[in-house]
């Protein structure tokens, strides 16, 4: 692209106070076209596997489990994973009052309310009202110096740091605030956004919401979920909350991606469409994955049946490998031994047997090694057989 700017891709609107203020959608096409092909086919290969409905709901639920981590872990919540799993698993029970456990809370009531907002077919439209609805829920009962929940803020705010190639300042008082999120809703809610690809439109409206800056505090959390929210519309399953961990696992990039782009003579913002698109490949590879195990292991169960039956396994080999099927985990000799799920099938027989068994299951393909220890059940040994 050379350095002319395509005046039809940039949007200029003077602010009262603040000077001049640009919506761009500019950005180089051929520069991201590997990235789109990638996405696209990745999308349509994901949107053709089907999964049984417990495994979809377990699904959604280690999804928002890591998307509330991840999206408060990038402003700073303390709280691991595990610790954000706790708190998720009892909803009535608040074992603190901390800010941490305020905003965990609060992000889970976000994800439900953007579940529903985003129940409006192809035509789904973008309200301020509903970015006010999204910052209110995200930011309700959690002490704060100036925010007010769905409020804009009245003051002003410095974003960024040195290490991620200096501070921006946001648009300054209210009435540049109000009049250029009218400006942004009719901007991304225009035609030549909604007809195009709905990641685009949908980090275009992260990065600019971003760069308004409306609120005194959780900017960044509703710029992710208005995102989210622009994705969910399309019907694109799980993946439009599983883009913070993207950006949590890969925060310097992330920053510097709104860095780049803010700073871009030509108000190019390839750089965050780039990383957004990466971050939307990386999910969809992360979905295949856990969609495709699950086929496989639903497989594997029928296929065990089929191999006790011609014996090729005996009874305690096919139930050894039906526990490792149900249980999810690893196995060493050690534990066939003394582990409770496994004595039953092997107190009664030497060590030697045990050790056999493994040694056949393994030349079987059937047991691969573990990374963390011992060997697991190896699920690809359906082409091995398939092969054969």
């Amino acid at each position: 692209m050379d350095n002319i700017t395509d005046q039809k891709l940039v949007k200029k609107v003077m602010a009262f106070k603040s000077g001049q203020f640009v919506f761009s959608r500019n950005f180089d096409r051929v520069a991201l076209e590997r990235l789109f092909i990638e996405a696209r086919v990745l999308k349509e290969t994901v949107a053709d596997l089907s999964v049984l409905p417990w495994f979809a709901a377990k699904l959604e639920e280690d999804t928002i489990r890591r998307a509330i981590h991840s999206t408060a872990a990038i402003e700073g919540n303390p709280l691991s994973e595990e610790q954000v799993g706790e708190i998720l698993a009892n909803p009535k029970e608040a074992k603190t009052s901390a800010r941490a456990e305020k905003e965990i809370r609060n992000l889970r009531e976000a994800y439900r309310v953007c579940r529903d907002l985003a129940l409006r077919g192809d035509s789904f439209k973008l309200e301020e009202r509903m970015i006010r609805i999204l910052h209110q829920t995200i930011t309700k009962d959690i002490p704060h110096g100036h925010n007010l929940p769905g409020r804009h803020r009245g003051h002003l705010v410095k974003v960024g740091d040195k290490e991620h190639g200096g501070v921006y300042t946001p648009p300054k008082i209210p009435k540049d605030i109000q009049a250029l999120l009218a400006e942004f809703i009719a901007w991304i809610n225009g035609d030549d956004l909604m007809a195009g690809e709905p990641p685009i439109r949908a980090a275009l409206a992260h990065y600019h919401l971003g760069l308004i800056h409306p609120f005194s505090d959780g900017n960044g959390r509703t710029a992710r979920l208005v995102e989210a929210l622009i994705l969910q519309s399309q019907g694109i399953g799980h993946l439009p909350v599983m883009l913070s961990n993207y950006y949590y696992t890969h925060l310097d990039d992330y920053h510097w991606a709104f860095t780049r782009s803010q700073r871009s003579k030509d108000h190019d913002v390839t750089p965050f469409l780039e990383l957004v698109l990466k971050a939307f490949i990386a999910a969809l590879y992360e979905l295949k994955g856990k969609m495709t195990g699950h086929i496989r292991r639903f497989a594997m169960r029928d296929f065990l049946v089929k191999l006790r039956a011609n014996r090729t396994l005996n009874q305690r080999q096919h139930d050894l490998l039906a526990l490792l099927l149900a249980h999810d985990r690893s196995v060493s000799i050690k534990d066939l031994l003394t582990d409770p799920i496994f004595q039953a099938l092997y107190r009664s027989v030497w060590e030697r047997t045990a050790w056999r068994d493994m040694k056949k299951l393994i030349g079987l393909g059937l047991l691969t090694p573990a990374l963390e220890n011992g060997f697991r059940l190896g699920l690809r040994a359906l082409d091995h057989f398939r092969a054969a």
